[in-house]
């Protein structure tokens, strides 16, 4: 039995991807995964790729006066802006940041959608952990796309910012027999996404602290993301067997 799916131990193909140029494309592909994995066209895998600038709006966010300014927005600051098709909030990334779409194949897909939230959470935190990063599960007062199950890092005498910041974002898209569970890592750049995510949410009359957004290498300066991808495959490791990685 895995961490993640009580009905298989089968091993993780690992694909790391190069973004397409295409923002939009590569938000479709997690989608097109998933339905290959509902078909059994393809096991169990775990897709890693480092976006394109990106503002992904939330299913909520498109009902919303401020909706078209806050796309305006966007792509002014040159971040493409699409809506994803799992739930949250709106959520900028780029190539300081990491997505990592995880499917499964499980008969009953629906029925540990809420364990499957606690569960990555703590195998994400523990990632951080492994570099040296304070990272905790649970919101901060204030974060953008919030979740009870967020990952947040804390500063401490050495950070270079000295306030909590929003580490991981996460989102779920179930069918039937199958389960997408997405995640977007913040490691690098942060600043580029505090201004984007403070003027859309200023546009959709949303209240965030922009001061929670953030990258890990606010708190450990110096930290990558081709170091934190190492870290988080060595996590993934503890609970599963990874073929490609």
């Amino acid at each position: 039995m895995s961490l993640w799916n009580a009905q298989s131990d089968a091993p993780l193909s690992v694909e790391i991807e190069v973004p397409s140029g295409d923002p939009a494309a590569d938000l479709e592909r997690g989608v097109q995964l998933l339905r290959d994995v509902q078909s059994g066209e393809r096991g169990s895998l775990l897709r890693l790729y480092r976006p394109d600038p990106t503002l992904a709006f939330g299913q909520r966010d498109v009902r919303l006066d401020g909706y078209e300014e806050a796309r305006e927005v966007a792509q002014q600051l040159g971040f493409a802006p699409l809506v994803r098709k799992a739930g949250g909030r709106a959520a900028a990334y780029h190539r300081g940041t990491l997505i990592v779409d995880h499917i499964e194949p499980e008969a009953e897909a629906v029925m540990r959608q809420q364990s499957r939230f606690e569960v990555f959470a703590r195998v994400y935190a523990n990632a951080f952990q492994r570099l040296g990063v304070n990272a905790q599960v649970g919101p901060i007062p204030g974060e953008y796309c919030p979740g009870d199950h967020s990952v947040h890092g804390l500063p401490d005498g050495n950070s270079p910012r000295n306030y909590p910041v929003k580490l991981v974002g996460t989102a779920q898209r179930v069918v039937s027999g199958a389960w997408l569970f997405s995640s977007v890592f913040v490691v690098e750049d942060s600043s580029s996404l505090r201004q984007v995510l403070d003027g859309v949410y200023q546009a959709m009359g949303v209240p965030m602290d922009p001061t929670t957004v953030g990258a890990a290498n606010d708190l450990l300066a110096g930290l990558t993301t081709e170091a934190f991808v190492s870290a988080l495959l060595e996590e993934y490791r503890e609970h599963a067997t990874l073929h490609g990685a």
